[in-house]
């Protein structure tokens, strides 16, 4: 079994809990405008790995990453390699490594899907817009899919981060972000909740691949958007 993989991260401090081993897996089903992550879209990019070399890489971390730390699976996005995940994480629950995906959820429920989702200890998944019609401008696809996994997680007890990327006139929207809230609050399973700055430190990869970045003319999001959204959420109120 072999995964196509964009990068590593070998001590990852904000892609979970603890230290992380992060693996960025190569190709991406979304368009994000915002995406820091350009050159992880091309599914036939990035480098082809065995399982156990993957282990290998991680086993020489282990004692930093064994207290309250672990692997974490990003991108791109993972979901789109689901018999790789499967194999690598049933290895890792051997060595009893906590396992994350970091994931858009734009996949459909198969029982492919469950299995990993059994093996995986926790989710970090970013919610791009409650707004449906400024997700599918956003991404070029429609949150059905992703709020269905989310649910799915919730129902099954799998825990989980929620995450927002705050984009200025796009994301920020007084009404969405109280839709957002009222998501969040009829699911059972939400750990943390994360409201992301949106920043441009992406845009020099896309200029890199000779690319016209989306958001050229949007101002990256400061502090005070930043407050405004938490007092638009109270988190207080959902966690």
């Amino acid at each position: 079994m072999k995964g196509r993989v964009h990068s590593f991260e070998t001590l990852g401090a904000t892609d979970g809990p603890g230290l992380r081993f992060v693996i960025f897996m190569q190709g991406c089903n979304l368009k994000c405008k915002y995406c820091q992550n350009r050159d992880t879209w091309d599914t036939k990019a990035g480098t082809e790995y065995e399982v156990d070399q993957i282990v290998e890489k991680i086993l020489r971390y282990k004692n930093y990453i064994k207290n309250n730390g672990g692997v974490t699976i990003s991108g791109g996005e993972p979901l789109l390699q689901q018999d790789f995940l499967i194999e690598l994480f049933k290895k890792l629950k051997k060595y009893k490594i906590h396992t994350c995906i970091d994931t858009s959820g734009q996949v459909v429920i198969t029982d492919k899907l469950k299995e990993l989702i059994d093996l995986t200890d926790l989710f970090l998944v970013d919610i791009k817009c409650i707004n449906d019609e400024v997700c599918k401008e956003l991404t070029g696809l429609s949150n059905k899919l992703e709020l269905e996994f989310i649910k799915y997680l919730s129902d099954n007890n799998k825990d989980m981060w929620i995450r927002q990327v705050l984009v200025p006139t796009i994301t920020d929207n007084e009404e969405d972000l109280k839709a957002l809230a009222t998501f969040i609050k009829s699911l059972k399973t939400v750990k943390k909740v994360e409201v992301l700055k949106y920043h441009d430190l992406g845009k020099f990869k896309w200029e890199k691949m000779k690319l016209k970045y989306p958001l050229e003319n949007y101002r990256v999001a400061n502090e005070k958007d930043y407050k405004r959204a938490m007092t638009i959420l109270n988190f207080r109120d959902i966690m």
